[in-house]
């Protein structure tokens, strides 16, 4: 079997699963079990498998019909040019979340909070974005940590990069800070239905929401920030595109000032930025 042939049976199968783009997701399967950047997999349709590889690809396309997404299956996702390792534990890097790290490079820092790190993704790419910071990255989950460990390897910060194990700010060492980031878990109760299968049956459920109104992790962190923030230090969290009042309204109770809410590429509410007094 070609990889030519080899997609075409995928891209029904996957098809016939509810998948979106089956042909984009068939080509980045079929270049991870042939071992070829996606970016050749053209140059490389109509070669034949080995049977080694032809296994393994239908295995890939297999559980990307039980919806569970390429980034787990294949265990990495590109984010802000890099590459992050990807596991069940940990939320998917997404492309709405460098809007919150362009954000925070507007402005030099010297030191980094980064809240509910999961990946890393954050923390790490503001890091080598800005050389010579320093940065701790907290989180609940010793299953996220690992990943953020192994992706603190890779980008070889193990020296400005610290990671603690514990809930928000009760894990926090050093400081205070002159940034805070997070991307904490924002979805209400009620929207945890409407979720694509891919988010909601496999990604972590604590990482995605905090039940009832999705503010919880926003109230935590308003409510910490100031003692965690030098002067003048700047607070910055992702939120869903219906949280941007009500976020920034945590933030002015807080006494936090300079309050204002950053669209996405779509003009949707996305990230909330405050500044210590």
């Amino acid at each position: 079997m070609t990889g030519s042939q080899a997609m075409v049976r995928a891209i029904q199968a996957m098809r016939d699963a509810g998948i979106d783009d089956p042909a984009r997701d068939a080509r980045k399967l079929l270049a991870m079990a042939m071992g070829i950047d996606p970016a050749r997999m053209t140059l490389h349709q109509q070669d034949g498998l080995s049977d080694q590889e032809e296994q393994t690809f239908f295995q890939y396309v297999d559980a990307r019909c039980q919806r569970q997404p390429v980034s787990q299956i294949i265990g990495y996702r590109d984010f802000y040019g890099r590459r992050f390792i990807v596991t069940p534990a940990v939320l998917d890097p997404r492309p709405d979340t460098e809007i919150l790290v362009e954000a925070a490079l507007a402005e030099p820092f010297d030191t980094v909070l980064d809240l509910g790190t999961g990946s890393g993704c954050i923390l790490l790419t503001l890091l080598k974005e800005m050389p010579g910071a320093w940065g701790v990255g907290t989180d609940l989950s010793p299953k996220a940590l690992e990943v953020a460990r192994a992706n603190r390897a890779a980008l070889a910060l193990e020296g400005p990069a610290v990671l603690r194990e514990g809930n928000w700010f009760d894990a926090v060492e050093g400081g205070p800070f002159d940034l805070i980031v997070s991307n904490p878990p924002y979805i209400t109760d009620a929207e945890m239905a409407t979720l694509a299968p891919e988010v909601r049956d496999w990604e972590p459920t604590m990482a995605l929401t905090p039940g009832g109104d999705g503010l919880d992790a926003y109230r935590v962190i308003s409510a910490g920030a100031r003692a965690h923030l030098v002067p003048g230090g700047r607070l910055m969290v992702e939120i869903g595109p219906a949280q941007g009042d009500a976020v920034a309204a945590l933030f002015i109770a807080a006494g936090l000032e300079n309050t204002r809410v950053l669209p996405d590429l779509d003009g949707r509410d996305r990230v909330v930025v405050a500044n210590n007094p």
